[in-house]
């Protein structure tokens, strides 16, 4: 009964398209191709972008490009992007860390592409296909952890603000260093910073180029913890133990909880409290819901 009451009401035009899988925020009609941006992308090799899929539920996705701090060449971001897409379709998917290889984890943009794209157009489009791509990545019915040992640099920075949550080491440092570069950021991370942070924070953070340590990072609210570790394999063992708290449970249940987190951010409140009854409407009644109830009554006899 419940579920059919939720099937026939009408969902806003927005909520429908927030919540469509590949949805980008650019097309042609703002002057963006992505063909065309691929094509140039395509052009600045190096390093690569490495996702591993776990039986627990967690992907673990490498920035890997060690030779220059991992930083993003072209092909790079058009792996992200490739990723991105693997993992809107991981339906047993619950949780993912993004970490950098061999204990750093980004630099941001390698400069042979940013030296070879450097007009105003070139730089916009660039800006497009990764906040595309990064909104993507946020929109993953997914509980995300961005994993930072050694240094987050410009875009790597930026990179840490589409997760969830952001873990540190004793050692490492996050730091927008755009303003020292004689731009902002432009992969969508000033945004998501004040949504983080809040904007005064925020507009320090920036315009001072500040470098986060942990202790100020967790002062601030932009981590939630530091590890104990600084040891790279040991680091990653301890993040998967720190996001294994938040997605016990059927991957369904979890899912919807992120899908429904994730709209009360980008949508009005009767939006979002329609998206929140409609996510409901997948899960009760389910063999999750229905095993609970079963249990529960157990536990009251």
């Amino acid at each position: 009964m419940a579920r059919h009451v939720l099937k026939t009401s009408p969902i806003p035009m927005k909520t429908k398209l927030l919540h469509q899988i590949g949805l980008s925020l650019y097309n042609t009609s703002h002057g963006f191709h992505e063909e065309e941006v691929k094509r140039k992308l395509e052009q600045f090799p190096g390093g690569s972008i490495d996702l591993q899929k776990e039986d627990s539920g967690i992907g673990i996705l490498t920035l890997n490009n060690p030779s220059k701090m991992n930083a993003f060449s072209g092909v790079m971001m058009l792996q992200l992007l490739e990723k991105v897409i693997e993992l809107e379709n991981w339906t047993e998917g619950k949780g993912l860390i993004v970490h950098g290889a061999k204990n750093t984890f980004s630099s941001g943009s390698d400069l042979n592409a940013v030296k070879a794209l450097g007009t105003p157009e070139d730089g916009m489009a660039v800006c497009m296909f990764m906040q595309n791509t990064l909104t993507r990545f946020m929109r993953l019915p997914l509980i995300s952890v961005a994993l930072v040992q050694g240094r987050a640099l410009g875009g790597g920075a930026e990179v840490t603000t589409a997760c969830d949550f952001r873990l540190m080491t004793t050692e490492s440092e996050i730091r927008f260093v755009h303003k020292e570069m004689g731009v902002i950021p432009s992969w969508g991370g000033a945004t998501r910073l004040v949504e983080i942070i809040g904007s005064r924070q925020a507009l320090k953070v920036l315009s001072g180029a500040l470098k986060l340590d942990s202790k100020k990072a967790l002062q601030i609210g932009m981590v939630e913890e530091v590890l104990q570790s600084s040891d790279e394999t040991e680091c990653l063992r301890e993040a998967q133990e720190w996001l294994q708290q938040f997605i016990k449970g059927p991957p369904e249940v979890i899912r919807a909880l992120k899908k429904s987190v994730s709209s009360s951010k980008e949508l009005c409140l009767e939006e979002a409290l329609q998206t929140e009854r409609d996510l409901l409407g997948t899960v009760w009644g389910g063999p999750a819901n229905l095993e609970a109830i079963a249990r529960k009554g157990k536990f009251n006899k």
